[in-house]
């Protein structure tokens, strides 16, 4: 029997610009993405992101009583963003009653209009690893591959450095995208490696949705979630001495 059709409200503030969206999942698993909007500078995303939201759900012509589930980025990225994200859906999901999924923010940077598998963008045979900039010569990194409908994870989300990457196996050959490779393209070039122009490699509310219809993941415990930063918070690093 077809499941039932499904309204997600999408948050990803991990990175430097956000966005909201909201997906319609029908009842064979497709996905549409009625309305979107981005939050411009990454220190406005928690005072851009309620209105925002707001708008999105009327131009989808959706009731916020009408949504079934929310989808936020789990990181890692900003700590300030991720945590934007996080609470705005967390709070959204507790009020509604409703359950809250965790994609990674790295997931959702590969799942961009322009690497999904249909229609291929990208050579369908080459592994793509997603930087994100950690600031201080540091990157969250992730590679993947395209797999049948979707991503196939061919390394594990990570906090490592620039020359630690470009000696890491599971990153030889890689096609490189997001704002961590836009930032050391210099160096990645002078080593051979291919950088993939944006928006491939940088999270998006559309991103997360189209993770979540293909990967179906598990809600997670609205009380106690909290996102994956990957490395202690500075307040954390200055404790530890």
């Amino acid at each position: 029997m077809a499941e039932s059709t499904r309204r997600l409200l999408a948050i990803e503030t991990s990175g430097e610009v956000g966005s909201v969206a909201l997906g319609v999942v029908d009842g064979d698993g497709h996905l549409a993405v009625p309305a979107r909007e981005f939050l411009g500078e990454r220190g406005r995303h928690a005072t851009a992101a309620i209105p925002a939201i707001e708008r999105v759900l009327a131009r989808a012509g959706v009731d916020r009583r009408e949504v079934d589930g929310v989808v936020v980025g789990a990181g890692p990225g900003s700590f300030t963003g991720v945590r934007v994200a996080a609470a705005l859906g967390k709070g959204f999901a507790t009020a509604r009653d409703l359950p809250l999924y965790a994609v990674s923010s790295l997931t959702a940077a590969v799942w961009t209009e322009e690497a999904i598998p249909e229609p291929r963008r990208v050579d369908p045979s080459r592994v793509v690893g997603v930087l994100f900039d950690a600031r201080g010569g540091r990157l969250f990194a992730a590679a993947f591959r395209p797999s049948g409908i979707g991503f196939e994870t061919v390394a594990t989300p990570r906090f490592t450095t620039l020359d630690e990457l470009l000696e890491d196996g599971e990153f030889e050959g890689a096609a490189l995208a997001g704002e961590g490779a836009a930032r050391n393209a210099p160096r990645l070039e002078a080593a051979g490696r291919v950088i993939l122009p944006p928006p491939v490699g940088f999270p998006s509310a559309d991103g997360l949705l189209r993770a979540w219809a293909v990967e179906r993941p598990d809600p997670v415990d609205r009380a106690g979630w909290e996102p994956d930063y990957l490395r202690a918070s500075s307040a954390e690093r200055e404790r530890g001495g």
